[in-house]
């Protein structure tokens, strides 16, 4: 339940930003690059690029490329987009040095986890950008054995390495479905000539 709510909420601002339900979704570009290179907008920017990344393999996905899985062990594309999102909640809280609690998927649609997942993204980024100093941000999870704080480092190689991996596996799983991403990506320029 409090996974509709959320996306309500993200709906409603998403509203409110653009005026109109028609507006794009963030990362259908990669933004311009900061003007400046600091510990914080280098990790904005590679939040970016997960951005970037992950609109483009959650693209105009149909129901079979979303149930496709290579074998009976692996994750289906939408349950991959489902820890997606879980991840995408871990980079954000992280950013805000807020706790991490487990967040429930069900009931949301494949288009419900592309939607809070990028607008994840973004907050991410942004707040990210405003950053002075990474030392004072951890992961936190919280737990019946108390509060448990790691340094942003594991951030790093946690849900963000996790994030792009798994976004990956998604594009590779859409080409073996049928429908492989839009050949006019540029991840290298973060531009799609459409």
């Amino acid at each position: 339940m409090w996974s509709r709510i959320y996306f309500l909420l993200i709906y409603v601002f998403s509203l409110n930003v653009s005026g109109s339900a028609q507006s794009e979704l963030p990362y259908k570009e990669i933004p311009s690059y900061p003007t400046n290179y600091k510990q914080s907008t280098v990790i904005s920017r590679m939040i970016d690029g997960l951005g970037y990344r992950y609109y483009w393999a959650t693209e105009n996905l149909r129901a079979l490329d979303l149930d496709f899985k290579p074998d009976t062990l692996a994750r289906s594309t939408f349950e991959t987009m489902e820890h997606i999102y879980g991840l995408s909640f871990m980079i954000l809280n992280a950013s805000k040095n807020q706790v991490n609690h487990r967040r429930d998927p069900d009931q949301m649609t494949a288009n419900d986890l592309r939607l809070a997942t990028l607008y994840n993204l973004k907050s991410a980024s942004a707040a990210m950008a405003l950053v002075e100093n990474l030392e004072e941000l951890n992961i936190l999870f919280e737990g019946s054995t108390g509060r448990k704080a790691l340094p942003f480092w594991y951030v790093l190689n946690g849900p963000l390495a996790d994030a792009i991996y798994h976004t990956g596996q998604m594009v590779s799983f859409r080409r073996t479905s049928g429908n492989p991403m839009n050949p006019k990506v540029n991840v290298f320029m973060g531009k799609t000539d459409l």
